[in-house]
């Protein structure tokens, strides 16, 4: 927890860039019965019966301090596919960086190995000399930033039923740039000495 909190208080450098990923996923939702359209006296009528159109994987990736996210909605969420969206955050929107420091949780994919089982040795090394990795402990996601970015674009972008992946990525582009262009950043408050008195329960006693 320390590890990453003090990751946390570090001036922002555009050459070391503070990032943080998090993951999720949406069901896709038809309609069974089309909506009967906003009118006055009532809003947009939606049947209760649904249809299932599987599952959209979302790839989450904020920048605090410098107002920046991007995502990416995908069909899977294996490792070749951390890997790829790994790349593009490297090579694509931090092509400048000496190292991006990456915070996310600890999901088995989430490590230098998955860089390994997707592209030649070569390359994943590459990539793995230009990544700082720093995990949230277990049961302890909340101190990804990325996790409140995600809640943040669950409760904007997609409040609704979306029945195809295609349509949410359009969507998904569009609040991506609006919110970009705002530069919204994210003050993180929640300190190391904080911790050690709020959460003393956490600490071993000696």
């Amino acid at each position: 927890m320390e590890d990453v909190l003090e990751v946390y208080k570090r001036p922002y450098n555009p050459l070391f860039p503070v990032v943080c990923m998090d993951e999720s996923s949406k069901q896709l939702v038809g309609e069974a019965v089309a909506p009967i359209p906003l009118a006055p006296g009532h809003p947009v009528l939606r049947d209760d019966e649904y249809v299932r159109n599987g599952v959209a994987e979302i790839f989450m990736e904020v920048e605090p301090l410098a107002g920046k996210r991007h995502v990416e909605v995908t069909e899977r969420r294996t490792r070749r596919d951390w890997a790829h969206f790994v790349r593009g955050m490297l090579d694509e929107r931090h092509p400048k960086a000496e190292k991006v420091v990456l915070v996310l949780d600890n999901l088995n994919t989430h490590a230098v190995s998955s860089l390994y089982a997707a592209f030649p040795p070569s390359e994943a090394r590459r990539l793995a000399e230009r990544l700082e990795l720093h995990h949230t402990p277990k049961h302890g996601s909340w101190l990804n930033i990325a996790e409140i970015e995600l809640s943040v674009y669950k409760r904007q972008c997609l409040p609704e039923r979306i029945p195809q992946i295609g349509q949410m990525r359009m969507k998904t582009a569009a609040w991506e740039e609006e919110r970009n262009k705002n530069q919204v950043i994210v003050d993180w408050q929640f300190t190391t000495e904080q911790a050690r008195i709020k959460l003393k329960r956490l600490y071993p006693k000696f």
